[in-house]
């Protein structure tokens, strides 16, 4: 048993005098930030018990997005939030973009054109093919979350949209789609296709002309089904909004020589464990990490930030169309909870942050508490 930043600490310095030449700075401050992850090396809060007096100090996160251990909270805000913005007697369509296999390298080496393509083309197609009267014939509401992991950590980037099942049409009067269909997927192929290879052409010229005419000629992946109410593909999607494909759980034993990972095998979704020796494990892991700034989570249609106001009025209507009470919207949370205190447990109250040399030398570096 272990965690991610528990095998950094192991084999981290070995990874990277063997194949740090080639890693990019983004992989080397995220295996640096979880390796000290909730250890003094990332600084400390001290509390105080208002009850009994009592002193703790707790351990920082590093809250970097590919943290196992960072993020499960404000990925709990993000489900909330969304499901707030559900609309009512609506059914939900998850939509599925794939880049073809003869792309993977070329993305993962170019990450920050390549995926950007990935999301605009994707979502352009999506939202035309939508618009287009012999389809939907309307504008509605996307919400796309970035993958780019198979279920044994290979590199397989697609797109993930959670779209409503109707939309708003150019006189402003709400138009359903089939419970069971949104749009041709034929049709998204095309479309998905030809604005990523021209998008391809226009960021990285070379590499279009060292891309195999194959690529273009050959039909691409394009899946969508009905998710009915869409909190399910929320709740899914959600936990991948602030951290990647690997969970601390899914890793279930490692040694010197291996590391043993959990995971759902495709089709069948049964349980399997993968045997990995540690710089596998580093390298499939890191092949993940996004370049800075770059935003996986994207909102278009009446998912977009612009029509809020309008998703609002048009969830009311809905709401008192069928009779339901209007979703509670949580609160927006500045901060964490106060920990407990350990002897009364009470909550603890904020003292101060502690850098890591403000904070006592003699006490070992295990992770402690979050």
């Amino acid at each position: 048993m272990g965690n991610l930043g528990d095998i950094i600490a192991a084999h981290g310095n070995d990874y990277v005098s063997r194949f740090g030449a080639r890693m990019s700075l983004d992989q080397l401050k995220a295996m640096h930030a979880i390796e000290v992850c909730h250890t003094p090396a990332a600084g400390a809060a001290q509390w105080s018990c208002p009850d009994c007096g009592a002193s703790h100090v707790t351990y920082v996160g590093c809250s970097n997005r590919h943290c196992p251990q960072c993020g499960e909270s404000r990925a709990e805000q993000w489900l909330q939030k969304h499901c707030a913005l559900l609309l009512p007697g609506v059914t939900y369509h998850l939509v599925t973009f794939t880049l073809p296999d003869k792309l993977r390298r070329a993305v993962r080496s170019h990450p920050k054109e390549l995926l950007d393509a990935l999301i605009r083309t994707a979502a352009s197609s999506l939202m035309d093919a939508a618009a287009t009267e012999q389809h939907l014939g309307a504008l509605p509401g996307a919400t796309v979350v970035l993958h780019t992991w198979a279920r044994q950590l290979g590199y397989h980037p697609h797109a993930h949209f959670i779209v409503t099942g109707g939309g708003l049409d150019p006189q402003g009067r709400w138009r359903e789609s089939h419970p069971k269909f949104l749009l041709p997927v034929r049709v998204l192929s095309t479309l998905f296709k030809a604005r990523f290879r021209d998008a391809l052409k226009a960021a990285l010229p070379d590499l279009f002309r060292r891309t195999p005419s194959s690529v273009w000629t050959s039909p691409w992946v394009v899946h969508s089904k009905p998710v009915g109410s869409g909190e399910k593909a929320l709740r899914y999607l959600s936990r991948y909004v602030h951290r990647v494909a690997l969970s601390d759980n899914a890793i279930v034993e490692r040694n010197d020589d291996t590391i043993s990972v959990r995971y759902r095998k495709s089709g069948t979704n049964k349980l399997k464990t993968m045997r990995l020796t540690p710089f596998e494990f580093l390298r499939r892991f890191l092949q993940h990490v996004l370049p800075t700034g770059f935003t996986k989570v994207r909102y278009f249609g009446l998912h977009h930030s612009s029509k809020r106001p309008v998703l609002r009025l048009l969830q009311a209507a809905m709401c008192l169309r069928y009779g339901t009470p209007l979703p509670y919207t949580p609160p927006k949370q500045e901060s964490a909870p106060a920990p407990e205190c350990p002897h009364c447990r009470a909550a603890m109250r904020f003292e101060r942050r502690l850098t890591a040399d403000q904070y006592a030398l003699t006490h070992s570096n295990e992770r402690g508490p979050p």
